[in-house]
């Protein structure tokens, strides 16, 4: 995640951070201004200049008349003079007055609150400035309006004009010829099922849901390499995630064991005489600091199998990413997809209540999605609401993932707008969940914030997400998903999104507390749902190229959406180029530079080598080419 024209929104020149949006307004200059009035001069004095009574009485006769005459002209400028300026102040008025309402209206426009369809949770009334101050927002909290206020004022206006107009084509669309070619075909096998008698590899993973799903496949295929027998994977309590979920909670353990029978031999446990050894004093806990990043096979043929085969039994602590995606063989990338796309199941707890978010997403769904039944299973069909098939069409929905929690933010060592307040914060945090960066920095000169952002190498804010979706054309009606944990900064920092976006929704809004009751405390367990609702989502869009889970669900995307699920991922060092401009550029420059750095990302390509075959299937070992 040759283009097509899209439709702009008009421009909005000129205004300033603390400038309301009026676009359009004249400058009103007074054309003509009415000639001076002079006071008439006066005659000679009467009793000065000694002449005869009867040219005094002559003088007064013709004085009165030539006066009356003046004062008849004088009084006929003074009411045509009184005349224009009157109608000018009413002209004058009358544009006030449009422009004030018009004024209003915009700021009503991006003053309505958020309304998606709640289940028992409160309504969010978040509101923007555009003035780009920092507003008061609730008690002691500040709204982020950052650098971005002037960006943030043109996209309410293009969207408040836009709304009506139609989007462009390519915005729910995926490149379909060349991307319907592939077809998926991991599940198919061409070896026999290996007996695991070498020895037995134990795994704990770390991190969050996402690493641990490909833990979990790394570790399938290493079993399988070293002839092993794989023990049911362990996921290590994260301080970061705190959630003390394990496999058989998140994932079908009969399910996974039984499909993967044909390739490796699965156990729950070890066997009894094996449990009493301690691992560490024999030299078989292997940690992930002496297994190298991406190891390749013949780094486990060579250390760890002769340790397998004298121990019998081998455990990975922290085991992440620690294989190769290339070299490997043709057959163990497949198992390795084959692990990812067909036997990684969620329990049905999860995908009841997946399929819930899906169905009050979809509000009228009158057929089942692309990816429903391998993401929700047997709920699928609870999905499809019959009853309203025939009175309102079925909406559709845009998925985004805003990887901006605070570990992101504090790992990314970028800087967000909230200067020194906000550095120290960080830093902080990186102290206790991130000692070894901590150090580093300490130690080594490491990029500044403003060159990691300009590699592109710092996730986008939430300000930045929402002016890239305005920009791509999403109106103001879109239905949005968000997924994603605590935002850093609070509810607050969504306020650009839900603002212009009022069609904003979270799982939170859309199931009852009483609903997600069994998921609180369990991050994995919430981010299943996430990946649920973004993988099925009509369109998706990542803030985070580098994300696990933006990751496994585009991967999930072109694997099950034959060529109709688009993915926008967007080009994070073109976009950090059009960002450091907002001060200057016109919305429709903005607009243009945007949707051509991120159209360019859509096109279908195969699996450039060494990437990921999570993220990107489309390779003989996963996928199948039709000719």
């Amino acid at each position: 995640m040759s283009p097509t024209n899209a439709n702009t929104f008009p421009s909005v020149v000129g205004l300033e951070p603390h400038e309301n949006p009026q676009p359009g307004q004249p400058d009103i200059h007074r054309s003509r201004q009415g000639s001076p009035v002079h006071s008439p001069r006066r005659g000679s004095s009467l009793f000065g200049n000694g002449e005869k009574g009867y040219d005094w009485l002559g003088f007064l006769w013709v004085g009165q008349k030539q006066q009356l005459r003046k004062g008849k002209r004088k009084g006929g400028r003074v009411w045509h003079l009184r005349k224009r300026v009157k109608g000018l102040v009413v002209v004058i008025g009358l544009v006030g007055v449009f422009f004030l309402v018009n004024w209003f209206m915009l700021l009503r426009l991006q003053e309505d609150p958020v309304e998606p369809h709640h289940h028992g949770s409160p309504k969010n009334s978040s509101s923007i400035s555009v003035q780009g101050k920092s507003k008061k927002h609730g008690k002691g909290k500040k709204q982020y309006n950052g650098l971005y206020g002037r960006m943030l004022a043109l996209a309410a206006h293009a969207l408040a004009e836009g709304q009506n107009k139609r989007e462009p084509k390519d915005l729910w669309q995926e490149p379909v010829v060349p991307a319907s070619a592939w077809r998926p075909c991991a599940d198919q096998r061409d070896w026999e099922p290996s007996k695991g008698n070498n020895g037995y590899i134990m795994v704990t993973a770390n991190g969050g849901i996402n690493q641990q799903r490909v833990a979990v496949c790394n570790a399938v295929v290493v079993a399988r390499l070293l002839n092993a027998t794989l023990v049911i994977p362990k996921f290590m309590y994260s301080s970061v995630w705190r959630d003390v979920s394990q496999f058989s909670d998140i994932y079908q353990e009969e399910h996974f064991i039984n499909y993967l029978t044909p390739d490796i031999q699965i156990v729950k446990e070890l066997p009894e005489e094996l449990r009493s050894l301690d691992l560490e004093a024999i030299g078989s806990a292997v940690t992930d600091v002496e297994v190298p990043k991406e190891a390749k096979p013949s780094f486990y043929l060579k250390h760890i199998l002769p340790l397998l085969l004298q121990n019998k039994v081998v455990h990975f602590i922290g085991f992440g990413h620690r294989l190769a995606f290339d070299p490997i063989p043709f057959q163990l990338q497949r198992l390795r997809c084959r692990c990812n796309f067909h036997a990684l199941q969620f329990v049905p707890k999860i995908q009841e209540t997946g399929a819930l978010l899906l169905k009050r997403l979809r509000q009228h769904t009158v057929q089942q999605g692309l990816l429903d039944r391998y993401l929700v299973g047997t709920y699928a069909e609870s999905i499809v609401n019959e009853k309203s098939a025939h009175s309102a069409k079925a909406s559709r929905y845009l998925a985004i993932h805003l990887r901006f929690e605070i570990d992101m933010v504090a790992h990314s060592l970028c800087e967000f707008g909230g200067g020194e307040e906000e550095r120290r914060e960080l830093e902080a945090y990186r102290e206790i969940h991130f000692p070894a960066l901590t150090l580093l920095k300490k130690t080594k000169r490491l990029p500044s914030p403003q060159e990691l952002r300009s590699e592109g190498l710092c996730p986008l804010t939430p300000e930045e997400a929402v002016l890239m979706l305005a920009a791509l054309g999403f109106n103001r009606k879109t239905h949005i998903f968000v997924a994603g944990a605590q935002i850093y900064g609070g509810q607050t920092r969504l306020t650009a999104l839900t603002t212009l976006y009022p069609n904003l929704v979270t799982k939170e809004n859309l199931l009852s507390p009483t609903e997600l009751n069994p998921f609180m405390n369990f991050s994995s367990q919430l981010a299943a749902l996430d990946f649920i609702a973004c993988t099925a989502s009509d369109a998706f869009a990542m803030t985070d190229s580098g994300s696990q889970l933006s990751s496994l669900v585009s991967g999930f995307r072109i694997y099950y959406g034959g060529g109709r699920m688009p993915t926008i991922r967007p080009n994070k060092r073109r976009l950090a180029d059009i960002f450091t401009k907002n001060n200057t550029i016109e919305w429709k420059i903005f607009e243009q530079r945007v949707r051509k750095a991120v159209r360019q990302t859509k096109h279908v390509q195969t699996r450039p080598k060494a990437r990921s075959v999570y993220r990107y299937p489309r390779c003989k070992e996963c996928m199948c080419l039709s000719t």
